[in-house]
C-alpha cells in the first residue's frame, strides 16, 4: 500500500481540508537527527511544531533536552503546561508577559531571555521595575553567526545579532553582570547561511558550487570566531549553555568543542524546502488534503483552498508542494488560491470529484497556523488528534 492509499485509508471519515502528522515518519526523522547530533542534546524548536502533545512527544524520546520558543508570552504558556528547559531564542518587547516573568518563581526559573544590546537590558528593566520581589531574569546573549567576505561586500546570513566579535560579547556580558537581578547563563549563535540554506538547491550546478563553497568558509570561520567569543564570555560568567545550529547544519554544528547543544525543528516535520540538503534525509511527516471540487479540464482539477505560503523571501519555493498523486503543478498565472487552487498535470485525469490531493508545506510548523488539529496517523490508521497551538486557542505571532 503506497502513501497516498494509507492517508486515504486513515483518513476516510474525515472531511477536508485536514492536516495529519505521520507518526512513523516522525519516529524515524527524530531519530537520524539524534544519530546527526552525535551525542549533544537537541533542544526542540517549537516554532517549528506548534503542538503541545507533538512537543511532549519528542520530548520523551531520548537526545532532545528542553524547547526554543520564539515568544515570551508562548514560552509562559508552556512552563504553566509543565515545559521546563525554555529558551525563548529571539528578543521580547512583551512589557506585561516580562512582569509576568519577573513575578512568577516556577518561569523565572525555566525560562532565558535573549538579548544582543544594552538597549534589551534597559527594557527588561524598566518593564519589571513595578514587580515587587521580583525574581531573577535569566538572559542569553545571541550572536552574530553570519559569514562575511570581501572586506564586507560579501553577507550570508539573517540580519540578527549586533554583537559579532569577542570583544562585543565580553563588554554586553560585563554589563549585564552589573545589573541586580539578571543573569547571563548562555549564548547562541544560528549560522542560518549553513542551517537554513540547502546544499544541493535544483538548477544550475554552478549555483550548487558557490552555495557549498560559502558553507565550507563560513564553517571554518565560525568554529573559531564563536570560540573565541565563548572563551571571552566564560571569564565573565558561568555559563549553562552555548546553543548553535539548526536541522540543516546538526552534523557540522556538534563537531564545534565550544557548542554544549544544537537546535533542531524542521527536521521533525521535513517541509519541502528540506528536500534540498545532502545531510538530511527526512520523510516528509506533516501533509494536508484539501478536496478536488472541480475539473475544468481533463487534465486539470480545482481544489478547496490552498493559499498557505510560507515566510520569507516571497517566490515559487514558499507555495505548498502538490504531493499525492505526483505529478501536479500549478497554473502559472494562479498560484495557490485563497478559496480554490487550479492543479495541472496527467495525475489530473485520475481524479475525480471529492478525490483529496495531499500538499506538503514548504516549511514546518507554520502549517499549524492554518489548521487546529493534527491528526495522528500510524500506518493506515488514525490513532489519535492532536491540537495545534491554533486548536488550543493560542496564536502567538
Amino acid at each position: 500500500m503506497d502513501d497516498r492509499q494509507r492517508y486515504d485509508r486513515a483518513t476516510a471519515a474525515l472531511e477536508p481540508p485536514f492536516a495529519i502528522l505521520d507518526l512513523a515518519a516522525l519516529r524515524a526523522n527524530a531519530a537520524d537527527l539524534v544519530r546527526r547530533a552525535a551525542g549533544k542534546p537537541i533542544r526542540v524548536a517549537s516554532k517549528s511544531v506548534r503542538s503541545r502533545p507533538v512537543l511532549e512527544r519528542i520530548l520523551a524520546m531520548d537526545g532532545f533536552q528542553g524547547i526554543m520558543a520564539f515568544t515570551l508570552p508562548e514560552a509562559l504558556w508552556l512552563v504553566s503546561k509543565g515545559f521546563t528547559d525554555i529558551l525563548v531564542a529571539y528578543p521580547t518587547a512583551h512589557r506585561q508577559a516580562l512582569a509576568r516573568l519577573a513575578a512568577d518563581a516556577a518561569a523565572a526559573r525555566e525560562i532565558v531571555l535573549t538579548v544582543d544590546s544594552v538597549g534589551h537590558l534597559d527594557l527588561v528593566e524598566d518593564a519589571v521595575a513595578e514587580v515587587p520581589s521580583r525574581q531573577e531574569i535569566r538572559l542569553c546573549i545571541d550572536i552574530d553567526a553570519a559569514f562575511i567576505a570581501l572586506n564586507g561586500k560579501f553577507r550570508a546570513g539573517a540580519l540578527r545579532s549586533t554583537i559579532r566579535e569577542p570583544e562585543q560579547a565580553a563588554e554586553l556580558a560585563a554589563a549585564i553582570t552589573k545589573r541586580p537581578g539578571l543573569r547571563l547563563c548562555g549564548l547562541m549563535a544560528y549560522e542560518a547561511q549553513i542551517a537554513g540554506v540547502g546544499d544541493d538547491p535544483p538548477g544550475s550546478a554552478a549555483y550548487t558550487r558557490l552555495v557549498r563553497l560559502m558553507q565550507s568558509r563560513s564553517a571554518r570561520e565560525l568554529i573559531i570566531r564563536r570560540g573565541r567569543i565563548v572563551n571571552a564570555v566564560r571569564q565573565l560568567a558561568d555559563l549553562d549553555f552555548v546553543n548553535g545550529g539548526g536541522t540543516g547544519s546538526v552534523e557540522r554544528t556538534v563537531r564545534e568543542k565550544a557548542v554544549t547543544e544544537v537546535a533542531a525543528g524542521s527536521g521533525f516535520f521535513h517541509p519541502r524546502l528540506f528536500d534540498f540538503y545532502r545531510g538530511v534525509t527526512g520523510r516528509p511527516a506533516a501533509l494536508f488534503a484539501l478536496p478536488v471540487v472541480r475539473r475544468p479540464a481533463p487534465d486539470i482539477v480545482t481544489v478547496l483552498g490552498g493559499g498557505y505560503p510560507a515566510s520569507g523571501a516571497a517566490g515559487p519555493s514558499r507555495l505548498p508542494q502538490p504531493f499525492l498523486p505526483a505529478g501536479l503543478r500549478y497554473a502559472a498565472d494562479e498560484g495557490a488560491g485563497e478559496v480554490q487552487t487550479p492543479l495541472l498535470g496527467q495525475a489530473a485525469q485520475d481524479l475525480r470529484i471529492g478525490d483529496r490531493v495531499w500538499f506538503r508545506h514548504a516549511k514546518a510548523g507554520e502549517l499549524c497556523e492554518r489548521f487546529d488539529t493534527l491528526h495522528l496517523i500510524d500506518g493506515d490508521e488514525l490513532v489519535d488528534r492532536a491540537p495545534t497551538y491554533r486548536g488550543e486557542g493560542r496564536t502567538f505571532l
